[in-house]
């Protein structure tokens, strides 16, 4: 089982800063995926910037969301002070 999202923040430059319940805080940076199927919307900064945590993870109020296993995996994390 991996740790669930507490807490998401869009930054520049695409990244989400993310607190895990673990006490982790990862950096996601999602410009690689954002020429892809649905990802393509997210290109929209307004529409980017409307993450949020759901559930265990995140989404967009587009619908588009994450898995949480690729959510933690991607992310470059450290522990949260």
């Amino acid at each position: 089982m991996y740790p669930s999202v507490k807490n998401v923040t869009p930054a520049e430059d695409y990244l989400l800063s993310i607190v895990f319940d673990n006490g982790e805080r990862g950096t996601l940076d999602m410009k690689p995926y954002l020429d892809f199927g649905v990802f393509q919307r997210l290109k929209e900064r307004n529409v980017f910037n409307r993450v949020r945590v759901s559930f265990d993870t995140i989404e967009w109020d587009s619908g588009i969301d994450l898995d949480p296993e690729f959510v933690y995996n991607k992310s470059e994390r450290s522990v949260a002070q």
